[in-house]
């Protein structure tokens, strides 16, 4: 029996590769502790939080929609989750709940593999949810020149704004603008930061986008491995990059904190690719 447990709360949380990706960890170093993938309703989200502390779980992740509910719940947020507003891994010490974010630390990890350098380029964020929070910072801290923000709900893409502005210049555009389609291309990264994609039957997060060669079209989206929106800028030149390698380099972060141990990055990444190419 595992004697340590581990997990991700979420909703839904079944598509979720996190559980298939630290329990290969676990095993490749050699570690007693096995995570699940805990379907949390919003509604849940504070007993599910005292939950985990009654029953001595080691850590989780937090995704979509808890991200941010879940800080209120918390004994402690870290620096950098109140920075981003949001807190995607918890860590459970002696009954004492900490929050912080990965999500930022992975992002920048993956385009690093890229060789791309976000210093001084210019930005454009998809959504605006806890992930397009985390990413916005990160790129913010990582020295971006400017940053624009389209988002379908103006309340929330203004929202996000407000939080991004102290660190630098954020714009917001509606996702329903005739202009939004054509900032994309003058972008040197663009982050697809919604949920749309994930379904064979999703509409573009927005309508007629325009790509361009020598930008770097990113979308948080792993399964499919190619979403419509990456296949669109593909077809235009434009350099693309999946979230696969952004979900296990978070996971890595979160990983090391819960176990102190290494995870195994390459290795996991390369799991992961291989099992997406025969589902």
């Amino acid at each position: 029996m595992p004697d340590r447990v581990l997990g991700i709360f979420g909703h839904p949380v079944a598509h979720s590769l996190s559980p298939l990706m630290h329990n290969f960890a676990a095993k490749k170093r050699g570690l007693q502790f096995t995570y699940v993938a805990f379907d949390v309703e919003p509604a849940q989200l504070k007993n599910a939080v005292a939950g985990m502390r009654a029953l001595g779980i080691a850590g989780v992740n937090v995704t979509v929609p808890h991200k941010e509910a879940v800080m209120q719940y918390l004994d402690g947020v870290d620096d950098e989750a109140r920075a981003i507003g949001a807190v995607n891994t918890i860590i459970n010490t002696g009954g004492k709940l900490t929050g912080t974010n990965t999500d930022g630390k992975g992002f920048l990890r993956a385009l690093k593999a890229r060789k791309f350098n976000p210093r001084g380029k210019s930005v454009v964020i998809i959504g605006a949810g806890g992930s397009s929070r985390a990413i916005g910072v990160t790129l913010w801290q990582a020295g971006v020149k400017h940053m624009t923000v389209i988002n379908r709900t103006s309340a929330a893409g203004k929202n996000l704004v407000k939080g991004l502005s102290p660190f630098g210049a954020t714009t917001f555009v509606p996702a329903a603008s005739s202009r939004a389609g054509s900032l994309l291309a003058n972008a040197d990264l663009v982050v697809q930061c919604t949920s749309l994609g994930m379904k064979k039957d999703d509409p573009l997060p927005i309508r007629n986008p325009a790509f361009r060669g020598g930008q770097l079209v990113y979308d948080i989206i792993y399964s499919p491995v190619e979403t419509r929106f990456l296949a669109a800028a593909r077809k235009a030149g434009a350099d693309t990059i999946n979230g696969l390698a952004m979900l296990v380099y978070q996971g890595s972060e979160s990983f090391r904190l819960w176990t102190g141990k290494k995870f195994p990055d390459e290795a996991a990444l390369a799991m992961l690719k291989g099992y997406l190419g025969r589902i």
